[in-house]
């Protein structure tokens, strides 16, 4: 877990790419079940999650996406993205492009700076 306050928690998926994915605590299915508070909170963190990857890696691109299929509540996927990863230009659910080779700080760096950073938006 990186972050986590009353309405929203922030956690890391496992991959070559920085990426993060941002949950509303409260179980809604789709974005239209939210009340317009969540709503307004979970747009604010996202914002967030793309500035930080943004500073911190200096990405080529930031990907956000929200499917909920296999996990059917809301949440956003936010990454990092790189010419030289895996899948670029593809979605990392594509087709692989290449064996890509990253060099980039660790993530437990950025974790930090994120989490300050949430901490900052939210107090």
């Amino acid at each position: 877990m990186i972050y986590e306050d009353e309405m929203i928690y922030v956690e890391r998926e496992e991959h070559e790419v920085p990426w993060v994915k941002v949950f509303t605590k409260a179980k809604f299915k789709e974005l239209s079940d939210c009340d317009e508070a969540t709503l307004a909170h979970l747009w604010r963190a996202v914002l967030q999650c793309e500035k930080s990857l943004r500073e911190f890696y200096a990405p080529d691109k930031i990907n956000i996406a929200s499917f909920a299929n296999y996990v059917p509540r809301v949440h956003f996927h936010v990454q990092a993205r790189f010419k030289n990863d895996s899948f670029f230009p593809e979605s990392v659910w594509g087709k692989k492009m290449r064996n890509g080779k990253l060099d980039l700080p660790e993530f437990s760096e950025f974790a930090e700076v994120l989490a300050a950073n949430l901490k900052m938006e939210f107090r």
